[in-house]
């Protein structure tokens, strides 16, 4: 989603840039050296003007606008840059491309009507100044601008126009599996920046709908009081995507985790988001409690279709609530 944003120039990369393309202008060859050298220098300007304005220009449009972006990007992004510096320095970059295309008509038309070869020379070479120093004005909003660009690309790309099933519960419960079982192909692992692990992200596809369904390593595996504010502020990004949590139990306690140790992360994950919140026990093959709760065993596939049917009833029913 964000992979198109180009690598910004810092300040003197653009100059040179546009110093080197300039350099390479020439005009066609006249008797009256006047003219030609105001001709000559006009093109240079325009060169060096279509140089920086384009390169500029091309990060305002690149760069995606936060108020735009959907809720879960934007409460990212509220983490991991400083949006009003983010803001200004593509206010300031605009401002930039928008004043050395001022200042390059304002010396072009100079230009046109001196009557010296000295003067055409020196009005080019007062552009030139004047367009680098603009250029390093902005050079700590470029450099900005880069960092921010280095965060955005690692943005996990999820679709937030899929109904979306997010997978929660302790470590080794058999979550991933339980992704990789209802996927329609391999998981993928995909950055998020709060985890070293990475987000696994899969679709469940039939005829009728496709789902995403996403678990979240280092977020939704363990108490709240073990998280960091960040970690905190990630499982609120979340909220934005969730229409159905389904928390996996392992009543073998295989996982190396008690019953009521599992249980109490239920209900935290309960009370920290509002969406319905489908409890699964899994390894239905190694223990098989008398709770009424789903069974699955996600590693053999049995009670898995009966739970896709019950996570699709869900959804189907959230839709409808939505749409009323």
């Amino acid at each position: 989603m964000f992979t198109k944003i180009p690598t910004v120039l810092k300040s003197e990369e653009i100059i040179d840039k546009m110093f080197r393309r300039a350099k390479k202008v020439e005009v066609g060859y006249s008797k009256n050296r006047l003219a030609m050298e105001k001709n000559l220098s006009i093109a240079k300007i325009y060169t060096a003007r279509d140089v920086s304005v384009t390169t500029l220009r091309k990060y305002v449009k690149s760069f995606p606008y936060i108020n735009k972006l959907h809720p879960f990007y934007r409460s990212l992004l509220d983490i991991l840059i400083d949006k009003n510096m983010y803001k200004k320095s593509l206010s300031s970059v605009n401002w930039a491309a928008n004043r050395i295309e001022s200042l390059a008509s304002k010396y072009a038309s100079k230009i046109k009507g001196v009557g010296k070869v000295e003067d055409a020379l020196k009005f080019r070479r007062q552009f030139y100044g004047r367009a680098a120093s603009i250029l390093k004005d902005i050079r700590k909003e470029l450099d900005y601008l880069n960092h921010a660009r280095d965060v955005i690309r690692k943005l996990p790309d999820v679709r937030v126009d899929l109904p979306t099933i997010v997978i929660a519960g302790y470590p080794n419960v058999g979550k991933s599996e339980l992704v990789a079982r209802i996927s329609s192909a391999k998981p993928e692992i995909a950055s998020y920046p709060f985890t070293t692990k990475g987000i696994v992200l899969g679709h469940y596809e039939d005829s009728n709908v496709r789902v995403q369904v996403i678990d979240t390593p280092g977020l939704l595996d363990r108490p709240i009081e073990e998280r960091n504010n960040i970690e905190r502020q990630g499982i609120l990004a979340l909220r934005y995507l969730a229409n159905l949590i389904v928390f996996l139990l392992d009543p073998s306690e295989t996982c190396g985790y008690t019953m009521e140790e599992q249980e109490r992360l239920l209900e935290e994950i309960k009370r920290d988001f509002h969406v319905p919140v489908l409890e699964v026990e899994n390894k239905v093959d190694l223990k098989n409690s008398e709770s009424s709760r789903l069974k699955i065993s996600a590693r053999s596939g049995d009670g898995v279709d009966a739970l896709m049917s019950e996570i699709l009833s869900l959804l189907n029913d959230d839709k409808e609530d939505s749409e009323s």
